[in-house]
C-alpha cells in the first residue's frame, strides 16, 4: 500500500512514517530504486510495534532506534553496558563473579 494508507492504518501521518523508517524503525524497503515505497504488513506491523513501545516507555523514535541500535551492534552495546557498570545501574560482570566467590568461601568457612 502506499504511504498515505499505511499512515492510516498505523494511525500516524506519512512525515513520521518517512522519519522512524528513516531511523530504521521500519524493515527495509523491498522496492526497486526509483519507484515510491510501498508497505506491507511486515511493515505495518514494525511502525505500529514501535509507536506502542515509544508511548509505552515514553522515548522519542530516536531513542528507540538508539536502543536497538544498542541490541544489534556489539559495540555499542559494550559502550553502553559500560555506562551502565560506571553509573552503577549494571553490576559488573566480574564484580558479579567476585561476590560469588567472596559467599562460597564464607559458606566453606574461608572467610
Amino acid at each position: 500500500m502506499r504511504i498515505t494508507d499505511a499512515a492510516e492504518a498505523v494511525g500516524t501521518t506519512p512525515r513520521m512514517l518517512r522519519y522512524r523508517e528513516g531511523l530504521g524503525l521500519l524493515p527495509p524497503a523491498a522496492d526497486a530504486p526509483g519507484k515510491h515505497r510501498t508497505y506491507d504488513d511486515e511493515d505495518l506491523a514494525a511502525a505500529a510495534w514501535a509507536a506502542v513501545v515509544e508511548q509505552r516507555y515514553g522515548v522519542s523514535p530516536q531513542a528507540l532506534a538508539f536502543a536497538l541500535r544498542a541490541v544489534s551492534d556489539p559495540a555499542v552495546a559494550a559502550d553502553v553496558r559500560r555506562l551502565g557498570e560506571l553509573t552503577d545501574r549494571i553490576t559488573p560482570v566480574t564484580r558479579a563473579l567476585d561476590f560469588d566467590q567472596r559467599k562460597a568461601e564464607r559458606l566453606r568457612g574461608g572467610r
